[in-house]
């Protein structure tokens, strides 16, 4: 008598289908954040938008919470892999620069890019945060990461011997915690109608302020 043989089931197309599912949402939500701003936006609004159940939502995301951080997450990184920003390629190959001004401008420019993507929604998320504990939380959450980040940058030159010798490596930090804001990116590129470009050479010119005067 011939052995059973038991199947193997792949599920690879039920996940890649949930996978599709949650990034209608989270396109979705940050289209309606945008335009109607954090707190104005249901779950419901949201769910007919993505063309899905609202329990659907739920079982993805848990609350509005958790989906407008899931939106903020998907826009710093580019995507929806589940990678810490500052595990990113580009974050770990500009750490590793043995150049400072290189270390500098890598970082201007992925600060350019990251703005480009997340500029919108941060501002979002910096307007709910006046009026819903939820957004407050979460604003400051993110700036406490933002600057974790940034002192690795500051670590990063001082490590190279390139930190200007009359700044503190905690004054080096502000400098670095104000120019890469997002706060600063917009008063430039949304009131002052800055192009991407010249954004990122001022990061440059910003952040090349904190290295050590070259000798002559």
């Amino acid at each position: 008598m011939a052995k059973s043989v038991k199947r193997t089931y792949d599920n690879s197309r039920r996940l890649a289908q949930v996978r599709e599912t949650r990034l209608a949402v989270i396109e979705a939500a940050k289209s309606m954040f945008v335009e109607h701003g954090y707190p104005s936006t249901t779950i419901e609004a949201i769910a007919d938008a993505a063309g899905v159940p609202v329990p659907t939502v739920y079982r993805l995301f848990g609350s509005k919470r958790a989906l407008l951080t899931a939106v903020i997450d998907t826009a710093f990184g580019g995507d929806d892999e589940p990678v810490a920003f500052g595990d990113r390629p580009a974050v770990r190959a500009a750490l590793a620069e043995s150049d400072p001004r290189e270390l500098v401008n890598a970082f201007a420019h992925i600060a350019r890019e990251l703005m480009d993507r997340a500029s919108a929604i941060q501002h979002v998320l910096a307007t709910a945060a006046h009026v819903d504990s939820d957004a407050a939380e979460l604003l400051n959450d993110i700036r406490r990461q933002r600057r974790t980040g940034q002192q690795r940058i500051v670590a990063a030159l001082f490590k190279l011997d390139a930190l200007d010798p009359e700044l503190s490596r905690a004054e080096a930090t502000d400098i670095v915690y104000a120019s890469m804001s997002p706060e600063v990116h917009r008063l430039l590129t949304v009131e002052r109608r800055w192009s991407g470009e010249r954004y990122e050479e001022w990061i440059k010119r910003s952040l090349g302020s904190i290295l050590r005067p070259a000798r002559h």
